[in-house]
């Protein structure tokens, strides 16, 4: 009984999402829909990131699939271009477990020195298909007072 108490509060807890923005069904006869969520860049607050995946109600585990589009929605300054992690591996933003089998979706922000752009991209940790899943957007910072120009123009 304790075991079911606990996974019906994961389900709702899942199914209650805050940054959920919008619920797309896909027809009466699944139990998948399209979940739109909104997630702001807990560092760089100027970016917006809108993240659609599929969801199913009545699985263990969520399809890999996610599409992310990310823009500048206010302002982005040098101080928050200075806190955020600069390795050419970024850092995570945003984690979401999509299975109870240890499968996740993360979005992860990575700086483009050279062209000052912030690049988001989404995937899933588990392999799917022969492939892992994932999806990018990028946010330049040309127009904002965090843009520095490259030392090196040449690309």
């Amino acid at each position: 009984m304790k075991k079911l108490c606990i996974c019906i509060s994961l389900l709702l807890t899942v199914a209650c999402d805050k940054n959920e923005v919008g619920d797309i069904s896909l027809g009466v006869f699944t139990t998948q829909d399209i979940k739109l969520n909104t997630l702001v860049d807990p560092l760089v607050t100027g970016v917006t990131c809108h993240v659609a995946s599929i969801e199913a109600d009545l699985s263990l585990s969520d399809p890999s699939d996610s599409s992310i589009a990310c823009r500048q929605t206010g302002e982005i300054t040098s101080a928050m271009i200075a806190a955020i992690d600069k390795s050419k591996s970024g850092e995570v933003v945003f984690k979401k477990s999509k299975s109870i089998f240890f499968k996740s979706m993360k979005i992860r922000r990575v700086f483009d020195e050279q062209s000052q752009t912030l690049m988001y991209v989404s995937y899933s940790t588990k392999e799917t298909s022969g492939s892992f899943k994932h999806s990018l957007s990028t946010v330049p910072l040309w127009g904002t007072k965090a843009y520095r120009a490259p030392l090196n123009p040449s690309v």
